[in-house]
């Protein structure tokens, strides 16, 4: 069951939109825990016609309880989807002073970054290396309410060309395309907490640079201290406890999405059960991964596991948090932040051994249907991990 969130303000075509089968004037939602989770998708990007015809008809009259929020704003999914566009976009960097708290918390590649001014700061530098960027919205995720807040999972396609100085290097005049998912918490207009995964890894590579050779010098400048930083704790179950339990169906009656999304990660993760693939995933499967992946069925993507734990014998995954919306009937839109913990000792896409304790957290976004699952996007720190192996 979900833990309840105290919150404060100070604390801190590219995909397929799937258009609900039947959508109500008003949205509905059903308690989990403390978190209220929308069980249609009558508030969504499907419903509102695409990104494109949200930004071409602003405003309108409130469709959800939206308490602290500009009045300009009809719902949670217009809020984040605007917010993104006028930053970004239309460059009104200066908007985040409005739409960030002051002692906001980010979790990206790199760390956790505080304040809105580190925000505006890194919002600058990216956008002065890409001043043409565009962000295409292809999926927002939404729970909660604006009592304890609204927890959003925001998948965007990044498009632009590499003319001004990154932290990279001088300009490549390279185009790079790439996947993003922010997972934010909101409450009156600010946003306080946000988890935000770039494909870094595969935005280096675009740019024409040897990804081992720069996680390398990345690292080094870093420090060992800083790319070590458990950012998010020790996973749950460490090395030479129990074995893992093999979780089976609660058998209570009813599609438990939660329950699905816990006993299929645990048991082929944790418990290298990878069997389980067969019960909790299409045969068709679409699989958007780290660095440019692209899995196609059970059996590639129980491949990319395979060598995962081939690389991290050690390595124990759990779920951090999890939110969806939807229904049977619908299907259910899921968005998971996970973080995994293992040791570097086999073998792999990463080179021979190093031994070297590493830790990786990522986020996914799932698409279920009929009870499995049909597409996922799963997107980790990659470029971070690659720095704790390289580094000197």
């Amino acid at each position: 069951m979900a833990q309840k969130r105290e919150v404060t303000r100070d604390s801190a075509t590219v995909g397929e939109q799937k258009p609900p089968a039947s959508a109500a004037s008003e949205p509905t939602a059903i308690a989990h825990g403390a978190r209220v989770m929308p069980s249609d998708f009558s508030i969504s990007l499907a419903a509102s016609g695409g990104t494109d015809a949200l930004l071409r008809n602003p405003g309108g009259e409130r469709r959800q309880p939206l308490r602290g929020f500009e009045e300009q704003y009809v719902d949670i999914i217009d809020y984040i989807a605007r917010i993104t566009h006028r930053i970004w976009e239309e460059k009104d960097i200066g908007y985040i002073y409005d739409t960030y708290s002051h002692k906001a918390h980010v979790y990206d590649d790199y760390g956790l970054q505080y304040g809105s001014e580190k925000i505006v700061a890194d919002t600058v530098h990216t956008i002065n290396a890409f001043p043409d960027i565009r962000l295409y919205a292809d999926e927002i995720i939404w729970a909660g309410d604006d009592e304890i807040g609204f927890h959003t999972s925001h998948r965007t396609v990044i498009k632009g060309h590499n003319t001004g100085y990154s932290r990279y290097g001088p300009p490549t005049g390279k185009s790079v395309f790439l996947w993003c998912i922010a997972n934010c918490v909101s409450l009156e207009n600010l946003i306080f907490a946000e988890w935000v995964i770039y494909d870094t890894a595969n935005l280096i590579r675009q740019l024409g640079f040897d990804l081992p050779t720069m996680a390398r010098q990345i690292g080094n400048e870093m420090g060992a201290g800083a790319i070590e930083d458990e950012r998010f704790g020790e996973a749950e179950r460490l090395p030479g406890q129990n074995q893992p339990a093999l979780m089976q169906p609660s058998g209570a009656g009813g599609f438990d999405v939660e329950e699905f999304i816990r006993r299929t990660w645990h048991n082929i993760w944790n418990r290298r059960s990878l069997k389980q693939a067969q019960a909790s995933y299409a045969r068709g499967l679409l699989v958007r991964g780290a660095t440019g992946r692209v899995f196609y069925g059970r059996a590639e993507y129980q491949s990319f596991v395979l060598g995962m734990l081939a690389m991290f014998p050690d390595a124990m995954l759990q779920i951090d948090d999890i939110y969806w919306m939807g229904n049977d009937a619908d299907g259910y839109l899921v968005s998971v932040r996970w973080r995994l913990a293992g040791t570097h000792r086999g073998g792999g896409i990463y080179g021979a051994p190093t031994g070297r304790r590493v830790n990786m957290w990522g986020i996914a976004q799932q698409q279920i249907e009929g009870g499995v699952i049909t597409k996922e996007w799963l997107l980790f720190n990659e470029f971070a991990v690659m720095q704790q192996i390289y580094r000197d």
